[in-house]
């Protein structure tokens, strides 16, 4: 054996590797920054053209996914491996390769609907999948979120489209239920009276609808009433955390016993 041959060819056979692999990441990195610089403009030509924010970010994130799938088949190209090949060989895994994407496509789908069915848009503060928040972006394959207690979270889209999707942007304002609970001995007129007095002055509370203040259902402390006042969508925390403060000031400073629960016990014969 010619130690020097082996050498030799050991020695062309990992400069030639090593080479490739060295291309490999630096066409990776220059393709990765061309696909950001690529999506960046795109997103500002169609904002410049008052493109919608909702398909616009769909469109640039579709964008973003096929240029990269074109830069990994690039790198693969870079190391032998033929398109042609490559793509006999998805074919042939079609079967296992489409169930084990079925999820994925099946988010890619649901993306789809999203965008043409328009259930929500971005910006609109919405529950769907088990989520509550603001929607920041619709993806190909999943929805984002920024929730109220300001975490980012991810939903596949999938699981948005065929759950329950709760739109509280679609409508200009919104009903906030609160209630108060009244002693049996609290003239419940009165009590009215004093609740819609503190509505009037609650900043936000709009006064078209009028807010709802009825007995909602008779407890064994006494009446419970439904406090129900409207307001735009942006203020709906600000009003919900006023109106529960004006109802135990109102009741405090208007002497209003607490509610309690009331036994009478006889003595047998």
């Amino acid at each position: 054996m010619n130690w020097d041959t082996v050498k030799a060819t050991a020695i062309a056979l990992i400069t030639e590797v090593g080479l490739r692999v060295v291309g490999a990441i630096v066409i990776w990195i220059i393709g990765r920054w061309l696909i950001g610089f690529v999506s960046r403009l795109l997103a500002r030509v169609l904002q410049r053209h008052r493109f919608d924010v909702t398909l616009s970010r769909y469109v640039v994130s579709a964008v973003s996914v096929l240029l990269t799938v074109t830069l990994v088949i690039a790198i693969l190209g870079l190391f032998g491996v033929q398109t042609a090949s490559f793509a006999a060989v998805l074919a042939a895994l079609g079967i296992a390769i489409g169930m084990a994407w079925s999820g994925l496509l099946a988010n890619f789908a649901a993306g789809v609907f999203l965008v043409v069915l328009r259930p929500f848009k971005v910006h609109d503060f919405i529950t769907a999948g088990g989520v509550t928040g603001t929607v920041t972006a619709i993806g190909m394959f999943a929805t984002t979120f920024d929730t109220p207690d300001n975490v980012h979270t991810t939903v596949g889209n999938n699981k948005i489209l065929s759950d329950n999707i709760q739109n509280f942007s679609a409508n200009p304002y919104r009903r906030v239920d609160l209630v108060a609970q009244l002693a049996d001995s609290v003239d419940h007129k009165a009590a009215r009276e004093l609740l819609r007095r503190g509505l009037e002055q609650i900043p936000n509370v709009l006064k078209d609808p009028a807010p709802d203040i009825e007995i909602l259902q008779f407890t064994a402390v006494g009446p419970l009433l439904a406090v129900r006042p409207y307001c735009a969508n942006q203020h709906y925390w600000q009003v919900y955390f006023d109106t529960n403060r004006m109802i135990r000031e109102s009741f405090g400073d208007a002497g209003y016993p607490a509610p309690e629960q009331h036994f009478v016990v006889r003595s047998g014969a």
